[in-house]
């Protein structure tokens, strides 16, 4: 029998070592000290009762469509504020062909998609082309399709909104892929068993459970998928950790980056089909501030502001932490006011725990 030989030239790394080089740790972490704290004070409110908990998961969902491929980009050394923008103008896409001009709700939803696939396009494309901060083109993109939305809407309608879409999707076949639910036949089942809870009705607490929450969760999967089994994902990690070493190595910076503003885009589009086909109605002013929102939820995910190293995973609970304090504040009855000092603390917080886990990663190798 032989002993084994260790070869002195590899490098030994710690378990504690690999635990701190996980990304996402601190949105783990925050994660569970928010559920905690809210199950402390509003454990009575309905929080974590079935609807509640949907409730957390579908505003944490909507955040988390964007959040994935903004991390992305994040790690690729890019950012996105047209993100918000875009979500408005998507959406006028599809209500204003559907209502005016009588086109099928899933042509319009294409049509959104479509074009927005190529502003995303041009996006990454000017930025790559001119060199110029891509905080800089998309900050300009985020005033343009603004204004965009609001001449296109007001010059076609006279309003900045539309609404009465639920008329044209109901029976549309597309419908269900971004209004609909899922899981109502074990929801019935466990409803009937006691596990949730049922109404004076005698119906489930719950029908189902949103379709949102099945794209956060496929885009999430998708996105972790594509960084950590994928060459396209050491792509985006070399792109964003050194771009001009990653060209030398044969990398194709370029064509990555403006494949993930696409990508940002294309997300930009589902959140605002799904908000469209969910409300009925479509509005220039959606998407305020979510390119920020996306942002903070990826940062709190563990994702360096410089590039080179995040997840989407730690994005994805991020996402989670803030729909839970958002309906947790709600269900407390605590001034909403209070959110978003909150939402900027952490971000603060995050960054400075990431920091410092880095370091400690960093000296425990």
């Amino acid at each position: 029998m032989t002993a084994e030989v260790r070869d002195e030239r590899l490098r030994q790394v710690s378990g504690l070592g690999r635990l701190l080089s996980r990304p996402e740790l601190g949105a783990v972490a925050g994660a569970v000290l928010v559920f905690v704290f809210f199950a402390i004070v509003a454990g009575g409110s309905g929080l974590f009762s079935a609807k509640g908990i949907v409730n957390f998961l579908e505003v944490s969902a909507q955040l988390g469509i964007l959040a994935a491929p903004v991390a992305l980009l994040m790690i690729a050394g890019e950012f996105d504020l047209s993100v918000g923008s875009m979500i408005g103008f998507a959406g006028i896409l599809i209500a204003v062909p559907a209502v005016i001009w009588g086109w099928p709700i899933w042509m319009s939803v294409l049509l959104s998609f479509a074009v927005c696939g190529v502003m995303g396009y041009l996006n990454g494309l000017t930025v790559v082309r001119t060199g110029l901060p891509s905080f800089i083109v998309t900050l300009g993109s985020l005033f343009m399709l603004r204004g965009l939305s609001l001449g296109v809407m007001r010059g076609i309608t006279g309003r900045t909104q539309t609404s009465g879409i639920h008329e044209y999707s109901k029976d549309d076949w597309i419908n269900p892929l971004f209004a609909g639910q899922f899981l109502q036949t074990p929801i019935r089942w466990l409803a009937e068993i006691g596990v949730i809870g049922k109404r004076a009705d005698g119906l489930p607490a719950i029908s189902g459970i949103p379709m949102s929450i099945a794209w956060w969760v496929g885009l999430t999967l998708l996105a972790t998928w594509l960084l950590s089994r994928t060459r396209f994902g050491n792509w985006i990690f070399a792109a964003g950790g050194d771009a001009a070493a990653a060209r030398n190595m044969g990398v194709p910076v370029a064509r990555t980056k403006i494949t993930l503003f696409v990508f940002t885009a294309l997300a930009a589009a589902l959140f605002a089909a799904i908000q469209v086909l969910v409300t009925g109605s479509a509005d220039t002013l959606r998407g305020n501030q979510k390119e920020f929102e996306a942002i903070i939820a990826v940062v709190i995910g563990g994702t360096l502001l410089t590039g080179g190293y995040g997840s989407a995973m730690g994005a994805m609970f991020g996402a989670l932490i803030f729909g839970v304090v958002q309906m947790g504040i709600f269900y407390t009855g605590i001034d909403t006011d209070w959110f978003k000092l909150f939402m900027g603390a952490m971000m603060v917080i995050a960054v400075l725990f990431n920091s410092y886990v880095r370091n400690r990663a960093m000296r425990s190798r």
